[in-house]
């Protein structure tokens, strides 16, 4: 590996320790912040089950239950297709159909 690639990695890396142990504040255009959907409301919205939501999403009812209760929160496919479900309801009717 290059040495300046190298040195620049090392660099980032105690870079970002130092702002976990809140030595150093970044600057506010360089956060990035994604809001999490609220899986709860989303799934009352059409009246499923845990059960019922978690098959239509191809995830487990533990795994739902986990988001509401903000033990884990949805990543990868799950965040996308939860915020798909947010901005398009009518998503619903196509995976229910799947």
């Amino acid at each position: 590996m290059d040495k300046n690639l190298f040195d620049t990695l090392i660099d980032s890396v105690n870079e970002m320790v130092a702002i976990e142990n809140d030595e150093i504040q970044p600057n506010p255009e360089n956060v990035h912040r994604h809001s999490i959907p609220d899986v709860k409301s989303i799934r009352k919205r059409f009246s499923m089950s845990q059960a019922e939501f978690a098959q239509m999403l191809g995830a487990s009812p533990s795994v739902v239950q986990s988001w509401e209760l903000e033990r884990r929160v949805p990543s990868g496919m799950a965040m996308k297709m939860l915020s798909l479900i947010e901005k398009d309801p009518s998503v619903v009717e196509t995976l229910r159909a799947i």
